[in-house]
């Protein structure tokens, strides 16, 4: 049996509040890049860690 690849996408029809909230929890240890994208352009690049 040949493997499933998945792939998740949300949207969000309207965001309720000028914050955004990003839950690391369930990431593993490591170095992370976020990028916040508008209109397919790179608004923000940042970087951290989680330990």
């Amino acid at each position: 049996m040949a493997k499933r690849k998945f792939h998740y996408e949300a949207y969000l029809h309207q965001i309720p509040s000028q914050k955004i909230r990003l839950n690391i929890d369930n990431l593993d240890d490591g170095s992370y890049e976020l990028n916040v994208v508008h209109k397919n352009k790179i608004l923000k690049t940042t970087t951290f860690k989680k330990q």
